[in-house]
């Protein structure tokens, strides 16, 4: 049952797919000018010639002069095949521009997430089990400014702490020496040295959510029927909540897989620019300024086939931990 469930999920995320990839693809061409256009624009404000055949030369090399649909099929029919196109602004391939920013995205929200998971889990079920002792009051006043404060001003009071007390290097996820050094263990090393002041500064708001939502979700069940009848058998405190209450309360951490799978590419941008990530988020903001129309075109394309994957995998993880939900 589960294999067709599976089956059927990805059979209608297909026409899906493809109608927002149309739309993703129109939404990019819909601002007036293009990339062509941009050019011509820098190139007029920084006082240099433009020349008006070059530029008509870059859009017939770009298809940029044909009609829509067909520069959508010219482009979706090289996705099919791997190929993304050119990206006009870094005159590279596409793939090889999103795959390095993604591989380190990956990194750093399976990491935030590993943290976040980490904490709020434990703090939820002890401010549930522990509703209104002094423990409670502080987690929840912690929790409370951690949902206020915005990353960007987090990120700027750690990145001072970190110069100033410890000297650390905090911009980037390399030092200078590795940026652009093939990977190898030293490398590795160093960049789980400067992983953990994103992680801290991306995890704060996530871990404040998710202790307030565990904890409600956990008061609600320790209340039920079944756990008075649980307890009234004799079944020790812990091993009752932790066996029966908590698994039911843990749908908001499973669901948050569904929206961990599109921050990948949209996730941040502001505290990516801040700290200096190499992540795909400020990538993708840099080329919808320029009207990088392939390179932001593979990136609102990636976004949603993650976000239709998310959904999938939180909905059967979901069908897995509780067993209330059903696949038909």
């Amino acid at each position: 049952m589960l294999i067709i469930y599976v089956l059927r999920r990805i059979v209608w995320s297909i026409p899906f797919l493809f109608a927002a990839s149309m739309v993703a693809f129109a939404l990019i061409t819909l601002p007036p000018g293009d990339y062509v256009t941009t050019m011509a624009q820098t190139l007029a404000e920084s006082g240099d010639q433009v020349d008006q055949a070059r530029l008509a030369a870059l859009r017939a090399r770009y298809g940029l002069d044909q009609p829509f649909i067909i520069q959508y099929f010219y482009w979706i029919g090289g996705v099919l095949q791997g190929d993304f196109g050119m990206s006009f602004e870094w005159n590279q391939p596409v793939a090889g521009l999103i795959w390095e920013r993604l591989g380190l995205s990956f990194i750093l929200e399976f990491s935030t997430l590993m943290f976040a998971w980490g904490i709020a889990l434990p703090v939820g079920i002890y401010s549930a089990v522990r509703k209104y002792s002094v423990g409670d009051y502080v987690l929840s006043i912690i929790g409370f400014l951690g949902l206020a404060l915005p990353n960007f001003l987090i990120a700027l009071v750690l990145m001072y702490i970190a110069v100033v007390q410890f000297g650390a290097d905090v911009t980037g996820l390399f030092s200078p020496q590795y940026r652009d050094a093939p990977w190898s263990w030293d490398k590795f090393i160093n960049l789980l040295q400067h992983l953990w002041i994103p992680v801290i500064i991306l995890g704060t708001g996530a871990t404040a959510g998710l202790m307030r939502i565990m904890r409600a979700n956990l008061l609600d069940e320790l209340s039920k029927p079944y756990v008075v009848t649980a307890r009234a058998k004799g079944l020790s405190e812990w091993k009752l909540i932790l066996k029966y209450p908590v698994r039911v309360a843990l749908n908001p951490f499973v669901s948050t897989i569904g929206w961990a799978f599109p921050q990948l590419i949209s996730g941040a941008v502001i505290t990516a620019y801040v700290l200096s990530l190499p992540t795909a988020g400020p990538l993708l903001l840099q080329a919808l300024l320029a009207q990088d129309m392939y390179l932001a075109g593979a990136f609102i394309l990636l976004l949603c086939c993650f976000s239709i994957v998310g959904m999938l995998v939180s909905d059967i993880l979901l069908a897995v931990v509780d067993p209330r939900i059903r696949l038909r």
